[in-house]
């Protein structure tokens, strides 16, 4: 039997692909773990259920991490948010923090 994937949200996929060409542009923000993250969540694979989890855990450890200072008004954007956007910044926490409770709601 087939293990189940989940597709990722178009929101998600943009948010990665900011994530991915703010970090190119700036050449800061986000770590090895979260660039390859954000490669997968912009490419448009399907996510197992092990990696939606490791998106949702994402999300609560880093949520005080100057995500307001987002490159808006001239200003440069923080090493937080160039990672939010890595792992596909609200619209990825929305989507895996549902789908985790969705998961262990199964289990």
């Amino acid at each position: 039997m087939a293990t189940k994937t989940y597709e990722v949200p178009a929101k998600v996929k943009t948010a990665a692909r900011k994530g991915l060409e703010l970090h190119e542009e700036q050449g800061y923000g986000g770590t090895e773990v979260g660039l390859e993250m954000a490669q997968k969540l912009s490419s448009g694979e399907h996510l197992s259920a092990e990696e939606v989890l490791h998106v949702s855990k994402y999300f609560p450890r880093h949520a005080g991490d100057k995500l307001e200072q987002d490159g808006k008004d001239d200003e440069k954007p923080s090493n937080g948010y160039i990672a939010w956007m890595l792992w596909g910044g609200d619209a990825g926490r929305e989507w895996s923090e549902k789908l985790k409770a969705e998961l262990e709601e199964k289990a």
